[in-house]
């Protein structure tokens, strides 16, 4: 086991021959960019395709919300995953869906998961190898899903929240946070959470994309507003930026919860308190 949740990429690279190691490209587009496209154009050696929309609970009229246990299993072992497998997640951005990808396989079960530090720009910027071949089908394998209790979080767990249980950090701009600018989500009203502490998710990123170095990163989460001292929840649009601000705790060695619902549910309801300004 491992202190972080991330992995460097020459970690990676000296693992390439582990006959244990899965990896797992969750990238995920809020404008619509086709990220399957940009996986069959060209991928890391042996990577398989999380489709964080066909793996997600269709029942839902939000976007992307967990699957059952079952079908996240049955949609991963078709990709050739085990909970025991050594499975390393990124996305072409640098940063941006793999935690969220992360943090779904760890509620579910997973044991020996990380996030490539940097993603496919590192990988690409250092010279190492790539896969623009046509991608192979992967062999289908088991994966015994077990999840993980108070890694999310729903509605009434929110609600409950804001009588002050816990604290709502909040990925999204400070814009739209404060309700001065529109949500990209038609239907949505603007602003953000009684008590919600605004943590936009590049805060915790350097000018490389990657995260800070812990003292650097519990110092600005700390200047934030962050009590470390109370239980915490992340949210966001629709739940795929909040996971950053989760793998930032996780590397801080700081539990959370993820609502997954985000602002496309709260946004959405006409029985939830909204308020504007900073």
């Amino acid at each position: 086991m491992t202190d972080t949740p991330l992995i460097s990429t020459g970690e990676l690279a000296d693992l390439l021959d582990d006959p244990t190691l899965r990896i797992v490209d969750g990238s995920w587009h809020l404008d619509g960019r086709d990220a399957r496209a940009d996986f069959d154009r060209e991928r890391l050696p042996g990577a398989v395709f999380f489709d964080l929309e066909a793996v997600s609970d269709h029942s839902s009229e939000l976007p992307h919300m967990l699957p059952t246990a079952a079908a996240f299993a049955g949609a991963v072992g078709a990709l050739g995953i085990t909970e025991t497998d050594t499975i390393v997640v990124y996305d072409t951005v640098g940063l941006r869906s793999a935690p969220r990808v992360w943090w779904t396989f760890r509620l579910m079960g997973a044991t020996n998961l990380r996030v490539l530090d940097g993603g496919l720009p590192r990988w690409r910027d250092e010279g190492r190898p790539l896969d623009t071949n046509a991608a192979q089908t992967p062999t289908p394998a088991r994966f015994t899903p077990s999840r993980r209790s108070g890694a999310v979080a729903d509605l009434p767990t929110v609600l409950a929240a804001l009588t002050g249980e816990a604290q709502i950090l909040d990925a999204r701009p400070a814009a739209r946070f404060a309700g001065v600018a529109a949500e990209p989500r038609a239907g949505l009203r603007s602003g953000h959470m009684p008590g919600a502490v605004n943590v936009p998710f590049p805060s915790v990123l350097g000018e490389d994309g990657r995260l800070l170095e812990r003292e650097a990163l519990r110092a600005r989460l700390a200047e934030a507003g962050v009590a470390f001292d109370r239980p915490i929840i992340t949210s966001c649009g629709s739940g795929v930026t909040a996971a950053i601000l989760t793998l930032a705790l996780a590397q801080l060695g700081e539990d959370s919860a993820l609502y997954d619902g985000s602002w496309a549910e709260w946004g959405g309801r006409s029985d939830t308190e909204v308020v504007t300004g900073p």
